[in-house]
């Protein structure tokens, strides 16, 4: 059992991996939008390792807690699962916004050229 002290570090670490995750995703975006393919390929890869690292601790603590109630659930802890969701969410949903701008900039291409 973690200490309330490693259990406030493993917390922040997966609020900033979550962080990260959200972050990269939406960079992607912007890259996306400016057709910037391969920038935004690789922040979206950046996004999956940031949100699969976050996901690796919620796994943890999950598997802590037994379905028990072992790992006190405070504010913070709640905040970080809110955090992880959201970029999960916001990764999914940007990469069909940038395969949608990809299939959109090729149909451009292909009735101006």
């Amino acid at each position: 059992m973690q200490t309330q002290e490693e259990m406030e570090s493993t917390v922040m670490e997966l609020i900033i991996h979550a962080g990260e995750a959200r972050s990269s995703a939406m960079q992607a975006l912007q890259e996306a939008r400016q057709h910037h393919w391969h920038e935004a390929d690789a922040l979206l890869e950046s996004a999956r390792e940031a949100a699969r690292n976050a996901h690796k601790i919620q796994t943890a603590l999950i598997g802590a807690d037994e379905g028990c109630g072992k790992i006190p659930v405070n504010l913070i802890m709640v905040h970080a699962q809110d955090h992880l969701m959201n970029a999960m969410l916001c990764r999914d949903l940007v990469e069909e916004l940038i395969y949608l701008h990809r299939e959109m900039h090729e149909l451009v291409k292909k009735h101006t050229h």
